[in-house]
């Protein structure tokens, strides 16, 4: 469900919008013991998990943009909450497709996604402008579920299989990748070690990227400990 409130003092609900009536969220309840919390109608859950992002277009109209766990993107008018598009990238809607967050900017929205891919949408229309297949390192989990960031000109994805890549972001053309499953010996002499990257995205602030490795939650990852900083100025090695 997205909902908008008023702008004003009063914090009332300007607009609601039900995406998938019926939803419920089902971690836990598929089992042979569920919990009482379960709803007696197990729903699809296709729930949303990420924040809204609220672009406006060059024509003044301003949209808010979110992905659904279903794999489906939605825009609409932040006024009214009319449905301006929909896009669906997945061929088979299922759960934990886009979870935790995509990115935009003044051109495009930016997801992706559990099954393995990274798309780039026209912001004004929905349409994919591109969709790059990523596959996993040999031997590790596919998946590109954590949010994703985006500066001028590039997009950073941080994947399932513990792989930090960047793209370019009009074309979504791979321009490198960091393998971060691997040992570390850190600032504060410490041993720490990468692993899968499932949740947080990576975080642009003063010339540098810092990137969290080692999330174990969806799809069960690899676990970690490190925090690694990027310089811009730098291409870290593909090795």
């Amino acid at each position: 469900m997205a909902i908008s409130l008023d702008s004003g003092l009063s914090g009332k609900p300007r607009w609601t919008v039900q995406h998938t009536p019926n939803d419920a969220w089902l971690v836990g309840c598929e089992t042979n013991n569920p919990s009482e919390n379960c709803p007696s109608d197990i729903g699809p859950d296709w729930d949303f998990g990420m924040s809204p992002m609220m672009r406006t277009l060059d024509d003044g109209r301003t949209i808010v943009v979110t992905g659904q766990k279903s794999g489906e993107v939605f825009a609409q008018d932040v006024r009214d909450g009319k449905i301006l598009w929909k896009a669906t990238l997945v061929d088979r809607l299922a759960r934990g497709e886009i979870t935790f967050g995509g990115a935009a900017d003044d051109q495009k929205a930016y997801f992706g996604t559990r099954s393995g891919n990274v798309f780039g949408l026209d912001l004004k229309s929905g349409t994919v402008k591109w969709k790059t297949p990523i596959a996993p390192m040999p031997q590790r989990q596919s998946g590109q579920t954590a949010a994703l960031t985006v500066i001028p000109g590039v997009l950073f994805s941080g994947g399932q299989d513990g792989v930090l890549r960047a793209f370019a972001a009009g074309d979504g053309k791979q321009i490198w990748e960091f393998d971060t499953l691997r040992d570390f010996m850190t600032t504060n002499k410490v041993a720490a070690k990468g692993g899968a990257m499932g949740a947080p995205g990576a975080t642009v602030a003063g010339g540098m990227l810092f990137v969290g490795s080692g999330y174990t939650g969806l799809g069960n990852g690899r676990g970690g400990n490190v925090l690694l900083a990027f310089e811009a100025a730098e291409t870290p090695s593909t090795k």
